[in-house]
């Protein structure tokens, strides 16, 4: 029986370690909290930090594991990659995927490897960073260089918000780095996001979302995705090509990456983040119901070294979004409303919360109360409806 160790064991990562049981494989899961939501799907728990690198090396050694996943987990990517090495099993290389997880190294690499990038500096210390802002022009992002799920990120757009936002990213960052770049306007209307999956360094499958946000509550947060990709055949074509250079020159293997991209005012592509992951916000799952294709499943596989997995498909026209459902403010959970009709709409609905429950803003990714999928009849329809969605979905706080 083969083994599968999973790192982290959130409710968006049950998917895969379902996946693993139902293909009657022997699943071992790490977390550090003792109450997860995989737990019940798992042979076996160790609570254990999923950046322990060398605790997290010593259990798969012990238990002679055939693979490990870390499903949509930024923060476990690179030890998974790190432990698979020193266990020789099917895995991007370390360095690669470190890469891809700090965004510091991340910004070099593309400078590097002549890729489009944003003037970008990392600090420690907010003064050094004050010092050095005369070299900016405004407005100016601040991430912590180790953070996911948009926390931590504020866009800055005077001297005056500096000092605050900063504080945020440093807060946010295990390492205690923030970056300071600056903002690329986009000449197109919607940030590229979705999900990529590589078979031995070849791109074979491109899931291009567009990312839609609620500007009013936090303008740096994706609220939902929706397909087909609102861009024209030949700038889709360039992402795809920058996007291949890239795995070539990182030797990436075999499995899934996350991307967000923009196309600059200077028709050049720009990667903002590059996860060696499955998005999270249940976009494996979004990605199935548009191509039918199971990368739930295409990811585990990949793990324990299985290379004849189907990623095509042939596109079909239709319409699709997902929604983030989400509250503008902290307090206890009254009711998530469906209303004007959207219901007629949905065709797939999680909802991690119950009346009662306390809940908090929208302030990064971690915040999402659920998920909705929804199915339209046509481009118009879907953007309308995307484009005025609090007047469909809202949720009522007390």
């Amino acid at each position: 029986m083969k083994k599968i160790l999973f790192l982290g064991g959130t409710a968006q990562q049950i998917p895969a370690i379902r996946y693993a049981k139902e293909m009657g494989y022997y699943t071992i899961l790490c977390d550090r909290q003792s109450n997860t939501h995989c737990q019940k799907y798992s042979d076996e728990y160790y609570c254990i930090s999923t950046t322990d690198r060398e605790g997290i090396l010593e259990i798969g050694r012990k238990r002679e594991v055939d693979g490990i996943v870390a499903f949509i987990s930024d923060t476990a990517a690179s030890i998974a990659a790190f432990a698979a090495n020193k266990l020789n099993l099917p895995s991007h290389p370390y360095e690669s995927v470190s890469i891809l997880t700090n965004k510091e190294q991340f910004r070099k690499f593309l400078r590097e490897n002549g890729f489009p990038c944003p003037r970008a500096d990392s600090y420690k210390v907010f003064k050094e960073a004050k010092k050095d802002l005369s070299n900016f022009h405004f407005p100016i992002m601040l991430k912590p260089v180790d953070s996911s799920g948009s926390r931590g990120v504020t866009r800055v757009d005077s001297i005056t918000d500096f000092e605050g936002a900063f504080e945020k990213a440093l807060s946010n960052s295990r390492e205690k780095t923030v970056i300071v770049e600056e903002f690329i306007e986009m000449n197109h209307d919607y940030q590229i996001g979705g999900d990529v999956f590589i078979i031995d360094g070849r791109l074979e499958f491109c899931g291009f979302l567009n990312c839609h946000r609620n500007k009013q509550v936090n303008p740096n947060v994706p609220a939902g995705k929706s397909y087909p990709l609102f861009l024209e055949k030949a700038r889709t074509s360039l992402v795809r090509s920058e996007l291949q250079r890239l795995i070539d020159r990182l030797n990436l293997k075999t499995g899934a990456l996350n991307i967000e991209a923009i196309i600059g005012r200077d028709g050049k592509v720009y990667f903002i983040d590059i996860g060696p992951r499955n998005g999270g916000n249940l976009i494996p799952d979004f990605l199935k119901i548009i191509t039918d294709i199971d990368f739930v499943g295409a990811t585990v596989e990949a793990a324990l070294g299985n290379k004849e997995l189907k990623v095509n498909y042939e596109p079909k026209e239709e319409f699709y979004s997902s929604y983030t459902v989400h509250s503008a403010k902290p307090g206890k959970l009254e009711a998530i409303l469906f209303k004007n009709g959207i219901e007629n709409h949905i065709i797939h609905k999680e909802i991690y919360k119950e009346k009662g429950d306390k809940i908090e803003a929208f302030t990064d990714g971690t915040k999402a109360l659920g998920f909705v999928f929804l199915k339209f009849k046509g481009l118009e329809e879907l953007k309308e409806k995307m484009n005025h969605i609090t007047e469909y979905i809202s949720v009522q706080v007390s």
